[in-house]
């Protein structure tokens, strides 16, 4: 019964050591000898590092999905992914349509009104596509008492031949000026896109981080022990650490 108690007493003294790489002890009863044998830990760390906010929102801003990826949940990312290309895929039709609507009307103003596309501004556009000629326009422009807004007849002329002429180049101006405005449209999208991506890969970063706490590691030592009246006996322990 003495000696079971004193093995008790000595595993546990032994257990509670966390350093050295061999201990031995010795028990002089009688002929009788307890010898222990513990060798180091064997330690598996399955820990990950925390994830950081700001680069996560760093990374949407970027590229919309890529804070998911980083906080380790594409799942979510990849659609943000895909809307990013489809919205730059639909500002790049609407820029090649509104640039090719504007070279069009501008063709059309220079056989059919007359005009020199030299030193024009997108207010010179607007303006022959509402007044038949120059003449028109100065005139109202004098009538309301808008003399800085009057044109130089010499450079920039402009005469339709017919009303219809007028009406047809308008409709293609309108055309590319709605293009380009849709333009606006498309990068607010874009932004937004980046703004709930963000904000998603902040939430999948605590949602990591929160369980990163639960569970951060595992640690497996094992030990020998050598008793001369049982067989050796082998102890394995594992513990998790919160």
């Amino acid at each position: 019964m003495k000696r079971i108690f004193l093995l008790l007493m000595f595993s546990s003294m032994i257990a509670a050591q966390t350093s050295g790489s061999l201990l031995e002890i010795k028990y002089a009863g009688s002929n009788r000898q307890l010898v222990t044998e513990r060798y180091n830990p064997v330690t598996m760390n399955v820990a990950q590092s925390k994830k950081n906010a700001g680069l996560a929102i760093l990374y949407s801003m970027i590229l919309p999905g890529m804070g998911e990826l980083y906080a380790g949940d594409y799942g979510s990312g990849i659609y943000f992914t895909a809307a990013d290309a489809a919205l730059w895929g639909v500002y790049a039709g609407y820029s090649i349509y509104g640039k090719w609507k504007e070279d069009d009307y501008k063709a059309f103003a220079v056989s059919n009104g007359g005009i020199s596309t030299d030193g024009k501004d997108d207010s010179y556009y607007a303006s022959i596509g509402i007044y038949m000629n120059i003449e028109e326009y100065n005139r109202i422009q004098e009538l309301n008492r808008s003399f800085a807004y009057v044109y130089d007849t010499d450079t920039h002329y402009w005469r339709w031949n017919n009303n219809e002429d007028r009406r047809k180049y308008r409709e293609l101006w309108k055309s590319s000026e709605q293009a380009y405005n849709n333009l606006r449209f498309a990068v607010g999208a874009l932004i937004l896109n980046r703004i709930i991506s963000a904000i998603n890969a902040v939430r999948l970063v605590a949602i990591h981080n929160r369980n990163l706490n639960e569970s951060l590691g595992w640690n497996i030592s094992f030990e020998v022990v050598n008793n001369a009246d049982l067989p050796s006996t082998f102890k394995l322990n594992f513990v998790k650490s919160f």
